[in-house]
């Protein structure tokens, strides 16, 4: 599937067509998401040993939803098809439930960077999914970039593992995070070729915080004993790493490939590094940097368009 240049009117039903975004739009909010997810591993590997994975993700998940819902109550909305209503669904316990509980629980059990690194599993995923269900190609650039990218995050991983090491149940959670992840993105990206990203995000939140109701004891106990700053860093995960972040990340991706876009995550652990580096005054080692870069070459390897013959063009 490429990425046709004008987009349907968002009712689908006129039949008219309106001219897309500028080309810089869907690059910059996809880079605002790669930021703010980011993050969001700097946080939670803050908040790992204090705050349960039920109780983080339920906090983090009911803060997003209850701010994209103030944002949806303006916007205009649309009826579900049951379709829709299957795919939101899948997406919504997947992507935004069962990944956050397997993700948290994943950074108690290994260090940050053996999770950054088992998770960027899920763009490979991503990428055949995304051939196999939305007829997207997979190119030889693509192919090469993901072997390249993948190979700069295992360096990363290896780099910068932590004296704890890691066990098979973190491992396990953070490729059943990775796998969630792939199937929510893919199920996101059909529902946004009729529905508004906001709408999607939103309601997907909600289903997310559904399924982390369980927890809902665990959120109490730390919202009546927990520090101001343990507050505050999960009203920034539900605010920005979620409810802009995961808007952002669906306008981009509604206006590029699912494979494609989902890749430009191989460069979260980049950042992730160097926030590290500037917030927490960890220095990486000099491999990481190696890591890094091998990441940024496999990036810009996936966004080359393989060569038309002149007699096609």
């Amino acid at each position: 599937m490429t990425s046709p240049a004008t987009d349907t009117a968002p009712d689908g039903t006129d039949g008219t067509e309106v001219t897309g975004p500028p080309a810089w739009q869907p690059v910059a909010a996809l880079g605002v998401t790669l930021v703010f997810w980011a993050s969001a591993f700097v946080a939670i590997r803050h908040l790992g040993h204090e705050v349960t994975p039920g109780a983080l993700s339920l906090g983090r998940l009911l803060i997003a939803a209850v701010v994209l819902s103030a944002l949806l109550v303006r916007a205009p909305r649309h009826r579900f098809t049951r379709t829709e209503l299957v795919l939101l669904a899948c997406c919504g316990v997947a992507w935004f439930g069962v990944y956050n509980l397997a993700l948290n629980d994943a950074e108690r059990r290994i260090d940050a960077a053996t999770a950054a690194m088992v998770v960027q599993v899920g763009p490979i995923l991503i990428a055949l999914l995304a051939g196999l269900f939305l007829g997207e190609r997979l190119t030889g650039w693509l192919l090469l970039g993901m072997a390249v990218a993948f190979g700069g995050v295992v360096i990363i991983g290896s780099a910068m593992r932590g004296d704890g090491g890691s066990d098979l149940a973190g491992v396990l959670l953070a490729l059943l995070a990775a796998a969630t992840y792939a199937v929510g993105v893919v199920c996101q990206k059909v529902l946004l070729c009729r529905l508004s990203g906001l709408e999607v995000t939103c309601y997907a939140c909600w289903i997310g915080a559904l399924v982390c109701l369980p927890w809902l004891g665990d959120l109490g106990d730390v919202l009546s004993t927990g520090s101001t700053e343990t507050l505050l860093l999960i009203a920034y995960l539900g605010v920005f790493p979620t409810a802009v972040a995961f808007s952002t990340w669906a306008f981009a991706l509604r206006h590029t490939d699912a494979g494609k876009q989902s890749l430009t995550t191989f460069l979260v652990p980049v950042i992730a590094a160097v926030m590290a580096w500037a917030l927490l005054d960890e220095v990486p080692p000099p491999l990481a940097f190696l890591g890094g870069a091998l990441c940024v070459v496999g990036v810009l390897l996936t966004r080359r368009k393989p060569r038309v013959p002149a007699a096609a063009a």
